[in-house]
């Protein structure tokens, strides 16, 4: 599956986007306030986008937690049902551009969209593509036991089981390693 230069951008956003949200009620929102959407808005190079508001991060979040859904969704055809209504919502209006060095690439979102609608757009166009490439079972959430981080697996194999193999995949294979090692000890 080719993935374009706009397009991982958009990946990385949504997944970084998504796994702001806290895992449960006790756990902080990270995005907490106008300063930290800023920060992501800066940080994913978002083009396009004016003065932030509390009622960007209110539909920020909103859009986030959509996007969540379709990290969870049981078939590509709910995803697909999900990701049409969400870009539908945002107002597309695909357009070819050349900006800040990039060659041409596809901005999805209509100029002057608010923040919200342009990730809608935007990501949520990068994640149709997965659809239609037969690609949703990519969209994955760590299946390490106490982390629930969301991640796109571009391994070849379609085998990335961990959000991050340095942490959660290391500490669940030492975790394993030192469970045999007792066992045989034992």
């Amino acid at each position: 599956m080719l993935i374009t230069h706009d397009t991982r951008c958009s990946l990385d956003a949504v997944v970084d986007l998504v796994n702001t949200a806290p895992e449960d009620e006790s756990a902080p929102d990270g995005l907490p306030d106008v300063a930290a959407l800023q920060v992501f808005v800066r940080d994913h190079d978002m083009s396009d986008v004016g003065v932030l508001s509390e009622f960007d991060l209110s539909a920020v979040r909103k859009v986030r937690g959509r996007f969540a859904g379709i990290f969870a969704a049981p078939d590509a055809r709910v995803a697909a049902g999900m990701i049409n209504e969400l870009v539908a919502a945002a107002g597309t209006t695909p357009q070819l551009t050349d900006h800040d060095g990039f060659d041409w690439h596809v901005h999805y979102f209509a100029p002057g969209a608010s923040v919200a609608d342009h990730l809608a757009a935007d990501c949520g166009m990068a994640l149709a593509f997965f659809v239609v490439a037969g690609e949703q079972e990519r969209l994955r959430r760590c299946e390490a036991p106490d982390c629930r981080r969301a991640f796109v697996d571009l391994s070849r194999n379609r085998s990335r089981r961990y959000c991050d193999s340095r942490t959660c995949g290391n500490r669940l294979h030492v975790a394993a390693y030192r469970a045999r090692r007792k066992e045989a000890a034992g």
